[in-house]
Parts: structure tokens; C-alpha cells; sequence
């Protein structure tokens, strides 16, 4: 792998390659799975199966029980942070990144549902719905009933959505284990972890949070960062963080920021083909995701496709269904041609996809005509 410096421009291919790398999919890596969300700085998850495939795509010897088993013991969770939307994240990072996101949760949930709360004290709201997640796991609607007597005229549902911005809450088991269907119950972060997420030093833990990102997903510009983490104050922090940055420059003339050590393989590097779940972080960890899927598909990426990647782009999409054998049934939708080359490579990681969304049983795979 070659290092570069200066502000030289990385063309399309090149900063393909320094994602797979980063995203860990450039080939499966052999860390453990609880290290994996950790490096990738969590998964998105409102899907909850998807992590699994996620993980799968990642990891040299990842079992579903692995993440089963880290729900279990609350060494991972599922909680609201960047964007606004679910992740899976290390425990850790739940008490660290949960109160520097707190201010943009509210303020998105305020833009988004503002108008249904009319004569709605947040504060009450917030510390009334605190009190009964704490009590025991319950759904968000179910508390917006509870509470509905307060503030008559707002629909349940608006009140539960509001209050999974306002109290810090995490998604607890069975909800996101291995093949389970279970309602959404959510207790606070502060219950099921015994500790409530605070955040001493915010500027420090938002450098952490740019240094990591880069990590996993540089060499990005300032207007991926943001649109990764969907966070607005980041600047300032950017600016502090520049003298141990390199810089270069992407094809259309964006400034892209770097970690000094972070790999950039050469862009004509084989890459395998790799099945991507829905709203995955190499996808849409960018505001600007032509490193990976075309502009002509990038709309795609925002209702739920899951991606297939050949030759390190999104060249189909996939879905799966549960056969009567237990086997599960996998079918490719190509959005381009393939040669036969890369039609082999599909064909047996689909098959090894298959094997594992049946739990070892066989399945099957068809690829329709693009």
C-alpha cells in the first residue's frame, strides 16, 4: 500500500480502493466483531437484521452468534446518534457519543415533528417519558399513550417519536437478535448500562469523532463528515485537527482530509464482490458517493437496496426470502451487465450468502437479467 502526500488528486478508483480498505472490505478481516463496530464507529441498524450481513461482508469469522451474544451482555446496543437514525454501537460509545449528538437529535426531531407538538412542553415530555423507560422496556408508542392525557390532541405515535430524540434510549433484547421478530421496546441508556452518558470534555470527543471517522472512512471532504453524522458544528473542530492532516484533492476539486497513516491501495487493486445490507456505512458514510455507487443509482441508496459490489462498485441490488426447507433464497437484480468473470465471483458469494442467512443450510441463488 502506498502512502501519499501533498495535495496531489485522488481519481475515483484510488479513493474506491482507500474505502474497501477502511470499510474493511477489501478483504475479511480477522478482528473480532465487538472491535469491528468499534472501528467502523457502529452499524446502521433500523433494519435490525442487517448488521449481521454487515458484519458478515467484514469479517474472516463471523458467526451470528457473536452479535447475539454482545446484545446479550450489553457490550453492544442500539441507539439513535448520527443522522438521526439507529446504530449499533459499542457500549462505550453509546455513553460517549450520545451526549455530543443530543443537541442535533432534538433539533431534527423539532424540524421534523415540530408542527404535531403544538402547546407541548419538551422538558415535561422528556422527563415524564424518562420516568417510565427507566421503569421497564417499553415501546415508544406505548409511552406516548401513557402520556397522552397531558397533552390531549397529539397523536401517540408523535409523542413516542419525540421522546426517542429527548431520552437517551437504547433498543433492548430480543428486538435485533439473530432471526428474532420482537417489538421495538426501548428502556434508558442509563438503566441498561448502569451508567448514565456524559461527556466531560465535548471538543475532545468530537475530535476523537472526526479522527475515527477518517479511520474508517477517509479520505473524506468536510461535507461527507457532516453528512456521515449529520452534525453541524464540526469546523471549528476541523480547523484545531488540521496540522496532522494530509490533504489532497478529488476529481472534482473538493479538499479531502486524512489520518497520516490511513491506507490508500492502488486503485487498480482486485476487489472482490462483497453483498452489502441496507443503508450500509460504505454507502452512506458520504456526501458525495460516487466513490462507490454512480451517480444514476445514488438514490437508490436512501430506500433501503441492499447493494451488491463488483469490482469495488455497486453494480445490482439483492434480496433474500425464507424457503419452506429452511434454506433461504437469494436473487440478484444486476444494474449492469456483467462478464462472466465477475458473474462467477457474484454467483459463489451469493452462495456463501445464502449458506449464511440459512444458517448452514444450503439455499439458493438466481441472478435476473439486468
Amino acid at each position: 500500500m502506498r502512502r501519499a502526500t501533498g495535495a496531489e488528486v485522488l481519481d475515483r478508483r484510488t479513493l474506491n480502493r482507500a474505502t474497501l480498505e477502511r470499510q474493511l472490505l477489501l478483504r475479511r478481516d480477522p478482528r473480532t466483531a465487538v472491535d469491528a463496530v468499534e472501528h467502523l464507529v457502529g452499524l446502521q441498524a433500523q433494519e435490525p437484521q442487517e448488521p449481521y450481513v454487515g458484519l458478515w461482508s467484514r469479517s474472516a469469522s463471523f458467526a451470528p452468534g457473536d452479535l447475539v451474544d454482545l446484545l446479550k451482555t450489553r457490550r453492544v446496543v442500539r441507539t439513535l446518534l448520527m443522522r438521526r437514525t439507529l446504530h449499533l454501537v459499542t457500549a462505550a460509545d453509546c455513553l460517549t457519543l450520545r451526549p455530543v449528538h443530543q443537541p442535533m437529535l432534538v433539533a431534527r426531531m423539532v424540524g421534523t415533528l415540530g408542527r404535531r407538538l403544538p402547546g407541548v412542553d419538551l422538558e415535561a415530555l422528556g422527563a415524564a417519558g424518562q420516568a417510565l423507560f427507566a421503569e421497564e422496556p417499553r415501546t415508544l408508542p406505548e409511552v406516548g399513550r401513557r402520556l397522552g392525557d397531558r397533552w390531549p390532541g397529539v397523536a401517540a405515535r408523535d409523542l413516542g417519536d419525540a421522546l426517542s430524540s429527548l431520552v437517551p434510549l437504547v433498543q433492548t433484547p430480543p428486538r435485533g437478535l439473530w432471526r428474532r421478530q420482537a417489538p421495538a421496546r426501548n428502556t434508558t441508556v442509563g438503566a441498561w448500562l448502569g451508567r448514565e452518558p456524559e461527556t466531560p470534555e465535548q471538543d475532545d470527543v468530537l475530535a476523537a469523532l472526526v479522527l475515527r471517522y477518517l479511520r474508517a472512512h477517509g479520505p473524506a471532504a468536510g461535507a461527507d463528515l457532516r453528512a456521515w453524522s449529520g452534525l453541524s458544528g464540526l469546523p471549528p473542530v476541523v480547523e484545531r485537527l488540521r496540522p496532522r492532516f494530509r490533504t489532497f484533492r478529488d476529481e472534482r476539486g473538493r479538499e479531502l482530509l486524512d489520518v497520516p497513516d490511513g491506507p490508500l491501495p492502488d486503485g487498480e487493486q482486485s476487489a472482490p464482490v462483497r453483498f452489502l445490507p441496507a443503508f450500509d456505512n460504505a454507502v452512506l458514510g458520504y456526501d458525495d458517493r460516487s466513490r462507490i455507487v454512480g451517480d444514476e443509482h445514488r438514490g437508490l441508496s436512501v430506500t433501503g437496496a441492499r447493494f451488491v459490489l463488483v469490482d469495488g462498485f455497486v453494480a445490482a441490488t439483492w434480496t433474500s426470502s425464507d424457503r419452506a426447507d429452511g434454506g433461504v433464497a437469494v436473487t440478484v437484480r444486476p444494474l449492469r451487465p456483467l462478464d462472466a468473470h465477475e458473474r462467477d465471483g457474484l454467483e459463489a458469494e451469493g452462495a456463501n450468502l445464502a449458506a449464511f442467512l440459512g444458517d448452514g443450510t444450503p439455499g439458493s441463488l438466481t441472478v435476473a437479467d439486468p
